[in-house]
């Protein structure tokens, strides 16, 4: 088995009223939240996606299909828990993990180190090993006109 496998995930969410904005597990004082199936944490859909991604696994909706409704309004921390044992179960741990999110509002940063300490304590890996940063689309493109808010994340895995 490779000693390294990197993986890429990417995710979007639609930004509506009347639901929670939760990012990187962390709830965020927002007047609109993420539609989805679950709690539309595209942060933490994207590094999932990155993780599964680098095991060759599929992606999130394979393993949690939005169709099934033993996943509708599911906490998506309780998905990382899920796809990091599978992880393990694969024999890998994170090296790293480096995400972007895209918003226009709310300003993220004074949530960032948070969201790093629970995305670092969900993968059982140290906080100095994750990486999150967020930025704007200068009101450019579903972001940057505030319709949605978008992830990208990048995942080295190592084996164990």
């Amino acid at each position: 088995m490779t000693p390294y496998r990197i993986g890429h995930g990417y995710d979007v969410h639609r930004l509506v009223p009347g639901r929670r904005l939760v990012l990187g597990g962390v709830e965020i004082p927002h007047e609109r939240g993420l539609l989805g199936h679950s709690d539309a944490d595209v942060l933490l859909h994207a590094i999932m996606d990155a993780v599964l991604g680098a095991l060759a696994a599929g992606d999130i909706g394979k393993l949690f299909p939005d169709k099934d409704p033993a996943y509708s309004g599911i906490d998506s921390r309780e998905l990382v828990r899920r796809v990091a044992a599978l992880m393990h179960g694969h024999g890998y741990a994170v090296g790293n993990i480096d995400a972007t999110v895209l918003a226009e509002s709310p300003k993220l940063s004074p949530h960032i180190e948070r969201m790093r300490l629970t995305v670092a304590r969900l993968f059982g890996c140290p906080p100095e090993d994750v990486s999150i940063k967020a930025t704007t689309e200068e009101g450019l493109g579903f972001t940057g006109r505030a319709e949605g808010i978008a992830a990208h994340a990048v995942v080295l895995l190592t084996k164990q």
